[in-house]
């Protein structure tokens, strides 16, 4: 139907068309399925991983030495895994004071 077509005649066949066109449109998005996430894991390079972790290649062989970081040696080449760095650096986290006292507190508790 056309926008020129539309007057107070045709407005009950302009509002049928309008329904039909919604519920196309709705059983088109219903049709449409959640993109899956891949749990396919990629590896990353060295150079990838400065960037994501924030660090220097040399702070990064470092962190790999001391087996302080996860990685993955084939031959003389390091892979990583975003998702891993991302654990391993949220693993980290520092306490802060507030839940500090608040674990000394619980912990004075349960030795009265």
């Amino acid at each position: 139907m056309d926008a020129n077509e539309i007057n107070f005649e045709n407005l009950p066949k302009a509002v049928a068309h309008l329904a039909n066109e919604i519920a196309e449109i709705k059983s088109i998005v219903e049709q449409k399925q959640v993109p899956t996430i891949s749990t396919k894991k990629i590896p990353i390079d060295i150079s990838e991983a400065c960037k994501i972790i924030g660090k220097a290649k040399p702070t990064i062989y470092t962190l790999v030495r001391e087996r302080k970081i996860p990685c993955y040696k084939s031959g003389k080449k390091l892979y990583f895994f975003e998702d891993e760095l991302l654990d391993w650096i949220s693993k980290g986290r520092k306490k802060t004071l507030q839940e500090i006292e608040a674990e000394a507190k619980a912990n004075y508790k349960n030795l009265k």
